[in-house]
């Protein structure tokens, strides 16, 4: 039976056809790229740390902002305090691009992740010619040779690498690549539903020496202190700040700050 993810990656794979250019041609402008920031080091300063998301739509909710400058929001996240700046490329559910990515990772001086469907390996070297700094890998939508080869490779590529779990097996498949810095996402991609007591279940079960990512339906103080408690180093969100008037309130409000 097809799933909400499925469709997702079948979608992607379609856009990659459209947009995919000659490997040769794509290693040539890796000698472009800019130089990586670190984000694990970035996540892992003192106190509750925030990737703060350019997001324009998703499957669940549909259009979110329209975001006519992705920069400017960018820069505004990070004078708030975020510490990595999350970018959708994924253009049918999330209305992100390629061009998106770009456009941030020029306007700030903070690590930028780029948030897609990580499927081949054309992707993850796309992913460091385009100039991110961290790379998102889902656990659910890659096998287990796929997430192994896909890390390595990022890693080779100086890429830090976010991989995303949502139940204890997926988890479980994180840990024997030795992931280093691991998210829970509260929303479960093949139905799109929301299980907020997923941060409680899984946060405790990954190693205190990793970075703990919470992602998913955050929106008030009370949700990031739960995460917190659970274990959560950092904080993913996306939806709230995109619809605030005021993104750094937002963030101000969020980190108690």
């Amino acid at each position: 039976m097809s799933t909400v993810l499925d469709a997702i990656i079948s979608g992607v794979l379609e856009d990659l056809q459209a947009r995919q250019i000659a490997l040769q041609q794509l290693h040539e402008q890796l000698a472009d790229a800019p130089a990586i920031r670190n984000a694990y080091d970035a996540l892992a300063q003192p106190g509750m740390q925030l990737i703060a998301e350019v997001k324009r739509a998703s499957p669940s909710k549909g259009a979110l902002a329209s975001i006519a400058d992705p920069a400017e929001l960018a820069q505004r996240y990070e004078i708030a305090g975020a510490a990595v700046i999350s970018v959708l490329t994924e253009g049918r559910r999330f209305g992100g691009s390629c061009g998106d990515l770009l456009a941030v990772r020029s306007a700030v001086a903070i690590p930028v992740l780029r948030k897609d469907f990580i499927v081949t390996e054309y992707q993850v070297i796309e992913t460091r010619a385009l100039g991110a700094d961290l790379m998102l890998l889902i656990v659910a939508a890659l096998d287990d040779s796929q997430l192994r080869d896909f890390q390595t490779l990022a890693h080779e590529l100086g890429l830090s690498v976010l991989v995303e779990v949502h139940d204890e097996v997926e988890l479980e498949r994180a840990l024997d690549i030795n992931a280093t810095i691991i998210g829970v996402n509260a929303r479960n991609l093949k139905t799109l539903e929301i299980h907020d007591e997923v941060f409680a279940r899984l946060l405790p079960l990954i190693p205190s020496d990793r970075i703990r990512v919470a992602e998913s339906g955050i929106s008030t103080r009370q949700q990031v202190l739960a995460a917190q408690s659970a274990g959560a180093k950092a904080i993913l969100v996306g939806e709230s700040l995109v619809r605030a008037g005021d993104p750094a309130l937002a963030i101000s409000n969020l980190l108690g700050r």
